[in-house]
């Protein structure tokens, strides 16, 4: 085989090709292809074309991560900023991504209708938005929480839901969106009973068991004063990631005809980037407002 290999070499190396190359030598470096039947073994899992592919993912044991790391309740500006920071580059990264959403430590990507990146291979879709995710979490880290060492790397899962319809598409992230409100007013509720009440997390609970949105919302302004419709959008509505061009003017020297010396003149530029909304998507407004997202050629 070795013999083999130097004649092709020396030929390569004379003409550039691999012409010459006895048959011999060829089958033999090429034997490992009889062990490509393996590949029969792996799943078809090619997405459904004209359907919105969503990629959701969760902090795994976030819960466990955030109090090791002092995590302030019950929101931490760092983290939720952190999060987005990490779905912009993600977006950034796989620009087939038409709409992002996110909250807490959850965070969804939506790829267009009609992408035909990887050739619309779920794993391919999962696998790339996790990862790209959870490196970039490690790397900005250092940004976002300046006095405070990342103990151990973050872990991530994801899943792919399909939709077929721009109106399934608008429910699942309504879905979301009503998901971080409920969340968001109990837990400021529990942790205002906890910081402020001196509650035990087990008297909170048992003080909320049964209570509804408006006995929360009761219990925040007649205990505490807090109005819950002044806290936040962020906390509240969760954070929207769309693409936006946006214009600017740069200074530019340049030689002009006729003139001695280089000139400065001002350039405008157009450029599209990832731009985060605190904003209601359940009504109609976001959308007439952006009705590109949902456009036919998305």
């Amino acid at each position: 085989m070795l013999r083999c290999w130097g004649a092709a070499a020396a030929v390569s190396e004379r003409s550039g090709l691999w012409a010459g190359w006895s048959s011999g030598c060829r089958r033999l470096f090429m034997a490992k292809s009889k062990f490509e039947y393996v590949r029969d073994f792996e799943a078809d899992d090619t997405c459904l074309p004209n359907c919105w592919i969503v990629v959701r993912l969760d902090g795994r044991n976030f819960h466990r991560f955030s109090e090791q790391h002092d995590f302030k309740k019950p929101n931490d500006d760092r983290a939720l900023h952190l999060m987005t920071k990490c779905a912009q580059t993600v977006m950034q990264e796989l620009e087939d991504i038409a709409i992002a959403y996110g909250q807490s430590d959850e965070y969804s990507f939506v790829f267009k209708k009609k992408s035909r990146w990887f050739k619309r291979r779920a794993s391919k879709f999962m696998t790339h938005v996790v990862s790209q995710f959870a490196s970039s979490y490690v790397f900005y880290w250092k940004d976002y929480f300046k006095d405070q060492q990342l103990l151990y790397p973050p872990g991530f899962d994801g899943r792919i839901v399909l939709y077929p319809s721009n109106q399934n598409l608008k429910d699942y992230l309504s879905w979301r969106q009503a998901d971080c409100h409920i969340n968001n007013l109990y837990n400021t509720v529990f942790w205002m009973l906890v910081q402020r009440s001196g509650l035990t997390p087990v008297q909170a609970q048992d003080r909320l068991r049964g209570t509804l949105a408006g006995d929360k919302n009761e219990i925040l302004f007649s205990e505490f004063n807090i109005n819950y419709n002044n806290e936040p959008l962020m906390y509240r509505k969760g954070t929207v990631l769309i693409w936006q061009k946006t214009n600017g003017v740069m200074t530019k020297k340049t030689k002009l005809p006729k003139e001695a010396e280089d000139k400065a003149v001002e350039v405008t530029w157009t450029r599209t980037k990832v731009v985060p909304l605190r904003c209601d998507v359940i009504g109609d407004q976001f959308w007439e407002e952006y009705p590109e997202i949902l456009a036919e050629d998305s």
